[in-house]
């Protein structure tokens, strides 16, 4: 039954983002051959091809928004949209990158679409290492709390506060690949230093979230053998930061609004900064999360008093010989 239900779900997610796939394939076709054969484009087409971010965030409407949320309804839970936070970036690249009026510096398109598959190949890869490769076995905390909170309300204010708000934070972040795909300019130094920021921010969220696996893994063993567990992980990149792994995130996204800027579209930086700020409020409520939980708390106070909160740093000396100590 348990596999069942895992093909099942596996099978919903390939198959889930074929309306945009093939309606954005058919418009691409179409425009090509009506451009062969020198044919008029009709009201509908001609306004696809003039206006790419508002085509984009139709699709997302529909296909994300929409049908996520109906299938959402169906099976009692929101995994979904987990998951396709790691798919739907490479699918807005591709998507700026193939379009009709796209312009662009063809190794500089090339590099990001190449940042952007190790990226989602990292992300997706830990999303499944901490599901035990398992296809949406259980949804993101914070939803289930939403839904014990709204309790009946749930239904209708998940479509929102799950999916509409995720259009807003998906295409706002991936602002950069539209203006990478727009603007055709040499490559110069700052397109590498872009590169370097993304790639730190990659390996970043790749040690850190490895490192909060092994952490996870080794205290589920404790509990097997009815051993104390250790309260928290505060070694190896954990000991510089408290949230390794968001700032890790938040380089490789402040990487690409590099590039943005230096083709001189700094506004790009919006989405970024959006998600910066929600990261922010994510970060108290996992804080408060973990305080809450009592055999913990007070290791975990003591870890804030020591330890920075997203940028690595030395941690307080004062306290760490305290704790050192204890």
């Amino acid at each position: 039954m348990g596999t069942a239900s895992n093909l099942k779900r596996a099978a919903v997610s390939f198959l889930v983002p074929l309306p945009s796939i093939l309606f954005y394939l058919y418009f691409i076709n179409h425009y090509k051959t009506s451009t062969v054969d020198g044919t008029t484009l009709s009201p509908f087409w001609s306004w696809c091809v003039d206006h790419p971010l508002l085509l984009v965030n139709a699709l997302f409407f529909f296909n994300v928004n929409v049908l996520f949320w109906i299938i959402s309804q169906i099976q009692k839970s929101h995994w979904m949209i987990d998951l396709y936070w790691t798919v739907i970036p490479m699918l807005l690249v591709y998507y700026y990158a193939t379009y009709p009026l796209a312009q662009y510096n063809l190794w500089r398109s090339r590099i990001v679409i190449a940042l952007t598959w190790i990226w989602s190949l990292r992300l997706t890869h830990n999303y499944f290492r901490r599901e035990k490769w398992q296809w949406g076995v259980r949804e993101d905390w914070r939803f289930t709390d939403m839904r014990g909170q709204y309790g009946k309300n749930w239904w209708w204010i998940s479509f929102f506060s799950v999916y509409a708000s995720q259009q807003m934070f998906l295409v706002g972040i991936c602002l950069p690949f539209y203006i990478v795909h727009s603007v055709d300019k040499p490559l110069d130094v700052w397109d590498f230093v872009a590169v370097a920021v993304c790639l730190c921010g990659i390996v970043i969220a790749y040690f850190a979230d490895t490192q909060l696996h092994e952490f996870v893994t080794r205290n589920d063993k404790l509990k097997e053998l009815g051993k104390p567990t250790v309260p928290n992980l505060d070694r190896g990149l954990w000991g510089y930061s408290r949230h390794p792994n968001y700032f890790g995130e938040q380089l490789w996204w402040w990487g690409l609004v590099i590039f943005a800027w230096n083709l001189g579209h700094g506004w790009a930086f919006v989405g970024a900064f959006v998600n910066s700020m929600c990261l922010a409020y994510v970060t108290v409520l996992v804080e408060q999360r973990m305080l809450k939980q009592e055999y913990r708390a007070e290791a975990y106070r003591l870890y804030q008093k020591t330890t920075s909160v997203w940028i690595p740093w030395f941690r307080s000396s004062a306290f760490a010989r305290k704790d050192k100590d204890t």
